[in-house]
């Protein structure tokens, strides 16, 4: 670990604003490592969810796929939440079969819904399953605008970070992230797989968006990231309600400056 990493590590969890452009303007906490960073995202997702549940009796999360959440959903299955009141949707997903290990919804199935008793129902796999995807985007949709109304609003979105500035599965130059009046778009292929994926509207109208990066292979691309470097397609998505995790690795290349020993909320303000 670097001795900037160290330092943070040292002196995390840390909220700082950064940067000064309002345009661009996103908390930032820093955890110690990929560990303390899982069990900071499962305890503010279920701080969110008790919430959501006590102001509109049910919590709508979408979570994103890839590495870094494994241990956030295992960490998840362990937290105090009223399952019975969650329904939970896909970020996104690989047109793969099912079972295959390329889906998001298998490692969802592994980390965290075999272990908490969330109705069945309750749990909106995107359907990449279809002959016909467009057609099944569109029956989803309505699906979804049913449970949570029109404009469809998520309570909370797990976003990640890729090392190309893609989010979701809106690729550098990929059509879907011109996609402006549907919650749901197909990608080209990428990596060997098309995907479909939430689009900037839906994600945008979220409650709030919590970025979960981890690792220092994510350190460039997150400084990037932080700046509001507008190359980035995950500097499309809004930031006004935003609240991005990270590790101390991941965060190695930040200029973080300490924070006065003042409580947190009044920061937030």
């Amino acid at each position: 670990m670097s001795d900037h990493a160290s330092r943070l590590a040292a002196a995390t969890p840390r909220c700082v604003l950064a940067p000064p452009s309002p345009a661009a303007f996103l908390k930032v906490e820093v955890h110690a490592d990929a560990l303390a960073l899982a069990q900071a995202a499962a305890d503010h997702i279920a701080e969110q969810a008790a919430q959501a549940i006590a102001q509109r009796g049910q919590f709508l999360l979408a979570l994103s796929g890839g590495q870094t959440p494994q241990a956030m959903l295992r960490a998840l299955a362990q937290a105090p939440i009223d399952w019975r009141r969650v329904h939970l949707l896909q970020v996104d997903e690989r047109i793969a079969p099912r079972g295959s290990p390329a889906r998001n919804l298998t490692q969802l199935n592994e980390s965290l819904l075999a272990h908490v008793p969330i109705p069945t129902a309750q749990v909106y796999p995107l359907p990449v399953d279809a002959a016909d995807p467009l057609a099944a985007m569109a029956g989803y949709e309505a699906q979804l605008r049913q449970l949570a109304g029109q404009p469809l609003q998520l309570d909370l979105v797990q976003l990640g970070l890729g090392s190309d500035g893609h989010t979701a599965s809106l690729l550098p130059g990929d059509p879907a992230l011109a996609v402006t009046e549907r919650e749901l778009a197909l990608s080209t292929r990428y990596q060997g797989w098309r995907r479909m994926t939430l689009t900037l509207p839906l994600l945008d109208r979220a409650r709030q968006v919590l970025w979960l990066v981890s690792g220092a292979d994510k350190a460039a691309v997150l400084a990037r990231f932080v700046a509001g470097d507008a190359a980035l397609p995950a500097c499309r998505v809004s930031r006004e309600n935003a609240l991005l995790l990270c590790d101390a690795a991941a965060a190695a290349r930040l200029m973080l400056s300490p924070l006065p020993a003042t409580p947190l909320a009044s920061l937030l303000r």
